[in-house]
């Protein structure tokens, strides 16, 4: 169970802040739980969530530690491509939908050196593809910056300055 303050991650939503825990009654009469979430990076909007929510992963953001040690681990980090697009759309939302950080950078990765060879053969990626990078790259971006206090507008170059050479 979280607890009011704390940051998690909220499916494909991202960074929220817990506001509160309350209670509520349902029409039986039963009380049910409900987290109060501020996502953190989009407008002012609130959502309540049960507590025992099971269809949408909830998770605590991870720490600086791991922050440190997934960017260590990037350039050994495996990259996959999936030719058929269809199926390799269906894998990279999958990946997508875990919330996983270590995912979100293989698709990240994946996607971009597949455009670099792209470029280099005269075409251009699939909009699909292009659409699931930008997505796992404001989820990643997103929990980085706020576990390291900086925007998630710097996270990317942040990353680059940190990755062994």
């Amino acid at each position: 169970m979280f607890n009011v303050d704390d940051y998690i991650m909220y499916g494909m939503t991202g960074v929220c802040k817990v506001l509160d825990i309350t209670k509520e009654k349902l029409i039986n009469d039963v009380q049910r739980e409900y987290y109060v979430l501020s996502p953190i990076y989009s407008d002012s909007t609130i959502i309540k969530t049960p507590v025992d929510n099971n269809k949408i992963l909830m998770r605590n953001i991870i720490s600086k530690e791991d922050v440190a040690s997934l960017i260590n681990d990037i350039p050994n980090m495996e990259t996959s491509w999936i030719d058929n697009e269809k199926i390799r759309s269906q894998q990279f939302k999958t990946m997508l939908k875990s919330g996983q950080c270590e995912e979100l950078i293989k698709i990240i990765r994946s996607i971009y050196f597949n455009k670099e060879y792209t470029k280099t053969i005269g075409k251009k990626s699939p909009q699909a593809d292009n659409d699931i990078m930008k997505e796992a790259e404001r989820l990643l971006n997103e929990e980085f910056a706020t576990i390291l206090n900086i925007s998630p507008n710097d996270v990317t170059s942040y990353i680059s300055s940190q990755i062994p050479q």
